[in-house]
């Protein structure tokens, strides 16, 4: 699975950061870093950050493309 997060769209909520602190760790007060490639252990959480999230800003799938972000 990757992931793609729309960093226009994010706006820091850091709802993915407590879900997923694997894969999404804020950088400073609002920059959020985030790691594309999910690995097997890690998707469950990353599904449940994708759905917290309020803006709706992360994307999933098999067929995210560096064009989605």
């Amino acid at each position: 699975m990757r992931t793609v997060v729309d960093l226009t769209r994010c706006q820091g909520y850091a709802q993915c950061v407590f879900l997923a602190p694997k894969m999404f760790q804020l950088h400073g007060e609002e920059g959020l870093l985030y790691a594309p490639a999910v690995p097997d252990d890690q998707v469950d959480r990353v599904r449940q950050a994708a759905a917290a999230c309020p803006v709706q800003a992360i994307l999933l799938g098999e067929e995210v493309s560096a064009d989605d972000r």
